[in-house]
């Protein structure tokens, strides 16, 4: 199969899958032609190239070939120059006599160009020809070269001559970098399967789908078509892979399934597309032997025998799919039925690919398929909706036939995208209706959208609340939809679950069928139209009587209700937020009468926010669960309130100030601790309450009784800054799991017996100033008789600083498993000497803190996965964090960096969270590394015996930088290692001497030598390369104004050096660390030493490597590499132990060449060396890649949240000494 060379960046089209993406590129961007065909007439016009021309024809590839057939020896011609630039692809046919050709070599030339200046395609075919003979130019190319260069020296006119030489040197190059290109030739090949190939391939690179059918508009997918394609290409399965895209009706899930199938459908011996099955089944008596009917005949390619049994259909679709390699898509299943019917149970051949689009993303797994002992590869997809520009241009392309609104319609647009909230249907639907209508109509649309139920939108999102399978399942949806969006899982599953809602499996259907989510803080998430299709299932039980429905959310209607008095015993629950509502218009008097709630029997729902309530409230109902009552106005709880069976109550922003009476009477306190246990089985005045919210009350200063809150399991108190005390009798509420205390700043005091609760598992202290307000136990005299009496009291905190606090102590649950200290002012000498204690402990944010370094004691943690140092300014080093973590977070704020971090050579892989060093902020930096990323030395501090093992010799600056004269250029001079690289840049006009295999320009290319005839100074009799020097040197000229960076992204922010190993297929791109560069350098030089492992490179290996120099906007100057060079370095196998002391940390590395490279591995092979990747989520690839990755999706997600080690667990022998000093608080590593 023929490999491209590269794959252009999307363009804006492609970006947003605009209309132009739904068929061929001829008619975007500009560009005429698909393919520009380069090849010598007397080889192959009348024979491969006239089959090629018309395959692409046929395939409806617009291909730009030149009939011209005889040459005037001039200059290429003007046409054929226009149809090169004015091409995305070139195909350059290299046969016998190509290079005989001034104009095909000057095509190659020009093509090539392209290549580099905007990202042409280029395909390069070998067409009995060794790629060996064009690069050395030898056989029929050199005899050709020979030919020109004779032509030369028969030239008499000097210019002329000049000009010859000129053109003979560019295609020399051109030759070379040619049949460097990855490609394959046709030789033992039938030419009609090739050029199916090629089409094929073209098809796919250009990214254009075969099926002209199937042409949807997919604005805003580019990420799914990129991950899907991923996907599809990934051939690592060794048994079949199903994919199941699901998402709520009408978010797009067949459109992106349709075009991935155009795009891939020909890469399989037989493919399938069945469109609606759930519609065609639900609406025919036959729908499903239709449809197996129908899939039979498309993987079969024959008329299938018609039958009228299901299960002998799927019998033929289990014998063909199990012989074939197969591609089906299966639209919109929505039972499990269907997939036994179309899947059946014996399995696929390997190497098969199956998308299923559902609104249940939990049918695939529970078909047949996966009940055998070989379970296919399963992969789900959830597609979401748009953001907002996507939003935008997808409704103004059907709105105004372009991706913007018209002027004066602006506002309006806006409106109708929050509306719709990225949901691509209702966008394709309003859009449409709303088509050369003017403003004021667009207004009066928007106004009539809330009392729309039957729209087409609608009814293609009620499918899902239809297909639920329970009336618990449907009246939980139309609770969450009215009332819970946005509130926390847990708080929202103890309400429901006390309203006699099964929420368990409940809340499983619901997101199996795309109606809700959960957030990222464990929140309930619903479309914004899924959640009026639910609210319009309620109105629907009454539209003109809002009294007589369950559920009243509308505060505008529940105030008219509430004011009126005609509530019902049929609510369950109503909604009123009087901040919400503008009291303008509104009639009469805001006051209510609590007797208004009197007849609503059934009502365990109540939100009364901010509502000014007059009468005794003993009218109201006794059934309520959850009792939310924001800017309560009186200072205590009514005494008549009936909350026997309250589960929840939520008294934020209120008025109060104690909740019941904190018994500060310890006589009282001893009375109540002697009573008999049998006085607990008397009726509890808070008995069911399991819920307590008082947070924002600033009047509250004291918190008490808890022996009557017995089944209490949250207590959120936050931002309560007058609160000063929590009763000790919290020791009593035995169901605890949640503490909030956050911002509670003026606690002056703990319950001392806090850490006697068992089942507490998160507490939450952020923003109290532990230090600061001295925080301090009720009786120490009574911890420390606790102590003594092996109560077993966790003392945490004793010890801690300022030093006169030393003898407090603050307890804490030794259950906790989150823990939360932020921003407390902790400063390293006043943290906890000991966390032995809490052992059950895995989340821990110190975030926000003066802490220099990593407190000792979080090591002494024996379960801890999270820990959390994010935005600690004085954050200098985190050395040997406990080997169990999982996430690492140490993004501190902009300007203040970390400048060590140093891991446990056994740790656990983990997630890495940590800002790249800034080094306008940093530039008296004089060593930084974080282990296993990246680590920066300047040169003064570099030991000598490093530099010889890397055969660095002989630099002219090293002999004077530890005189340090001239402050500038030791700011530069710093030495880089990441990925097995050291690198360093330096002010200088010439490349050390010693570097001898030299190239002029950016590219060199060369056969590694044995170490006899390697000029090298390393080298030696033995052949084993261990490393590589690289060498190029830089200049600055002016910015060329015709190169628009900025738009195109053509080259990167660091310099780029690409190598790769053409015998063996490997390339590593090594996006250098951005390093300090001063505005005053004109020449510099990038120096590096590559180190790889045993079978990387070999003598004999043929190696190209190239620079891509990075921009320079700012300084309005374009970088050029003038010359690169290489020397290598072989293994000394008398000096080898020595070498291996000096090198052997640097090669303990986990992530280096050599290594596990596995997370910078796109899936065509390539290793995109990037510092970046540490952070983010996946590889991402820009235009300057494409270059040397050819079919890669523009990012590719990663697989693993947790993949980051920093040292090799198969190398930490060879640590010796490095690790001796890590009990040392300094550290002894190099």
């Amino acid at each position: 199969m023929v490999v491209l060379s590269e794959l252009p960046e999307a363009s804006s089209s492609t970006h947003g899958h605009s209309p132009s993406t739904c068929g061929p590129s001829s008619s975007t961007d500009g560009y005429r032609y698909d393919v520009f065909l380069s090849f010598r007439g007397v080889d192959t016009r009348l024979s491969f190239t006239n089959y090629l021309y018309e395959a692409l024809i046929d395939a409806n590839i617009n291909t730009f070939l030149d009939d011209e057939e005889i040459e005037t020896g001039e200059d290429l011609k003007p046409e054929l120059e226009s149809a090169i630039k004015a091409s995305r692809a070139s195909i350059i046919v290299l046969s016998k006599n190509y290079a005989s050709s001034t104009w095909c070599l000057d095509e190659l030339v020009l093509i090539l160009e392209q290549r580099i200046t905007s990202n042409h395609i280029v395909i390069p075919i070998f067409y009995h020809v060794e790629p060996t003979h064009v690069r050395k130019q030898q056989s029929s190319f050199g005899e050709a070269m020979t030919k020109h260069k004779q032509k030369m020296d028969e030239e008499t006119d000097e210019n002329k001559r000049s000009q010859w030489g000129q053109k003979i040197e560019r295609w020399n190059k051109a030759l070379i970098q040619v049949a460097n290109l990855k490609g394959n030739d046709i030789n033992g090949r039938f030419e009609t399967e090739f050029i199916e190939e090629i089409v094929k391939d073209i098809y796919r690179r250009l990214r254009v789908p075969l099926l002209q059918s199937f042409q949807p508009l997919l604005i805003g997918m580019k990420s799914s078509i990129n991950f899907i394609t991923s996907w599809l290409t990934d051939v690592s399965s060794l048994t079949s892979d199903i994919l199941t895209i699901s998402g709520i009706g009408g978010i797009g899930k067949t459109s992106l399934a349709k075009h991935v199938f155009g795009l891939y459908c020909h890469e399989f011996q037989t493919s399938s597309f069945i469109e609606d099955i759930g519609r065609r089944c639900d609406g025919k008596y036959n729908g499903l032997l239709d449809i197996q009917k129908q899939l039979c005949g498309d993987i079969s390619k024959t008329s299938p025998v018609q039958v009228y049994d299901v299960s002998k259909y799927t019998s033929m679709i289990e014998n063909v799919v199990a012989r074939k390699r197969v591609f089906l898509v299966l639209d919109d299943i929505n039972s499990i039925d269907q997939l036994d019917a179309l899947l059946g149970s014996k399995g696929f051949h390997s190497g098969s690919k199956v998308i299923i689009t559902t609104k249940d993303r939990w049918l695939t797994e529970s078909c047949a398929l996966f009940k055998t002992n070989i379970k296919p590869k399963h992969v789900k997809h959830f597609l979401e909706g748009l953001d907002k520009i996507e939003s935008q241009q997808l409704l103004c392309s059907h709105a105004f036939m372009c991706d913007h609104p018209k002027e004066g319609y602006e506002e309006v647009s806006d409106k109708l995208v929050d509306y719709c909230q990225g949901h691509p249907l209702a966008l394709e639907v309003l859009g449409k209706s709303l088509h050369n209508r003017d403003v004021t109509y667009w207004e009066g649309y928007m106004e009539g959208l809330k009392k729309e139920i039957s729209s087409p939108v609608n009814n293609v999102i009620k499918m899902s609340f239809s297909s639920l399978p329970s009336k618990n399942d449907k009246e939980l949806f139309k609770h969450i939809a009215c009332f819970f969006v946005g509130m926390y899982r847990d708080v929202s599953e103890t309400i429901l679950e006390a309203c006699d809602i099964n929420t368990r499996s409940g809340i499983t259907n619901l997101i199996d069928r795309c109606l809700l989510s959960i957030g990222s803080n464990n929140e309930l998430k619903m479309h914004q139209l899924v959640q009026e299709m639910g609210r319009f299932e309620v109105h629907q039980e009454s539209p003109d009587k809002p009294w007589k429905r369950s559920r009243l959310w509308c505060h505008k209607e529940s105030f008219k209700v509430l004011k009126q008095k005609k509530g019902k015993g049929n609510l369950l629950g109503l909604s009123l937020d009087m901040h919400m509502l503008e009291k303008e218009k509104l009639r009469g008097s805001f006051e209510l009468k609590t007797d208004a709630l009197s007849n609503m029997d059934n009502l365990m729902i109540l939100q009364l926010n901010y509502v000014q309530m007059h009468g005794s409230y003993e009218n109201f109902p006794e059934e309520i669960r959850w009792l939310c009552m924001h800017g309560f106005h009186s200072k205590s709880i009514p005494l008549n309130l009936p909350i026997e069976n309250l589960v929840a109550l939520d008294m934020s922003y209120s008025n109060i100030e104690s909740f019941v009476g904190c018994y500060s009477n310890p006589q009282r306190l001893e009375k109540r601790q002697r009573v008999d246990g049998s006085c607990l089985k008397e009726k509890r005045l808070f008995g069911s309450l399991k819920i307590l919210i008082l947070s924002f009350c600033k009047q509250l200063h004291s918190v008490g009784d808890f022996d009557q809150l017995p089944a209490l399991e949250r207590l959120i108190l936050r931002n309560c800054i007058g609160l000063v005390d929590v009763c000790e009798s919290i020791g009593q509420c035995v169901e605890l799991i949640f503490i909030d205390l956050s911002y509670c700043t003026k606690l002056e005091k703990l319950p001392r017996n806090i850490d006697i609760l068992e089942k507490v598992k998160t507490m939450l202290l952020d923003g109290c100033n532990l230090v600061e307000s001295r925080i301090k136990n009720m009786d120490v005299d009574s911890v420390e008789m606790c102590t003594v009496t092996n109560i077993g009291i966790n003392t945490a905190f004793v010890g801690s600083i300022p030093r006169d606090l030393k003898s407090s102590a603050m307890s804490l649950p030794k259950s906790l498993v989150r823990l939360s200290l932020a921003n407390n002012n902790i400063s390293h000498d006043s943290f906890p000497v000991d966390f032995s204690c809490l052992s059950m402990l895995k989340e821990l944010y110190l975030d926000d803190n003066p802490i220099n370094s990593m407190p000792s004691c979080v090591r002494t943690l024996p379960r801890l996965e999270i820990l959390s140092m994010e935005m600690c300014k004085n954050l200098k080093s985190v050395e040997y964090p406990p080997r169990t973590l999982k996430q690492l977070f140490l993004d501190v704020a902009y300007g203040y960096p970390i400048e060590k971090v140093v891991f446990d050579p056994e740790m656990s892989p983990l997630q890495l969270s940590i800002d790249p060093l800034d080094w306008t902020s940093s530039l008296g930096l004089k060593d930084y590394g974080i282990e296993g990323v990246i680590k920066i030395q300047t040169m003064m501090i570099v030991e000598e015996k490093v530099l010889r093992s890397l055969g660095w010799i002989n630099l002219d600056f090293l002999n004077e930088r530890r005189v340090g004269t001239n402050s500038s250029e030791s700011e530069i001079q710093m030495m880089f290692y990441e990925f097995g690289i050291f690198s360093m840049l330096y002010e200088a006009e010439e490349m050390p001497g010693w570097i001898r295999h030299r190239s002029l320009g950016p590219i060199i290319s060369f056969t590694i030598p044995s170490s006899s005839s390697s000029s090298s100074s390393s080298s030696s009799p033995n052949n084993l390369l261990t490393g590589l020097n690289f060498c190029s040197l830089h200049t600055l000229n002016l910015l060329d104004e015709e190169l628009d960076l900025s738009d195109d992204d053509l080259l990167p922010w660091t310099p780029m050096m690409t190598i790769s190993n053409i015998t063996k297929k490997r390339t590593w791109i090594y996006e250098r660390y951005v390093d300090r560069f001063s505005e005053t350098l004109n020449c510099w030089v990038i120096l590096s030493h590559w180190m790889f492992g045993k079978n990387e490179m070999e003598v004999g290996d043929h190696i190209t490597i190239t620079v891509t120099p990075q921009r320079h906007e700012l300084l309005m100057k374009d970088e050029v590499i003038k010359e690169c060079g290489v020397s290598f370095v072989y293994e000394n196998g008398e000096k080898k132990d020595e070498e291996e002391e000096v090198l052997g940390y640097y090669k303990s590395w986990n992530h280096i060449i050599g290594g596990d490279l596995s997370p910078f591995q796109t899936t065509t092979g390539q290793y995109i060396l990037c510092n970046r990747r540490f952070y983010d989520s996946g590889i991402r690839l820009w235009p300057y890649h494409r270059k040397f990755v050819q079919d890669d999706p523009d990012f590719q997600a990663q697989k693993e949240k947790c993949w980051f080690r920093a040292l090799s667990p198969r190398k930490l022998d060879i640590l010796g000494r490095a690790c001796e000093g890590k009990e040392e608080s300094s550290g002894s590593r190099p």
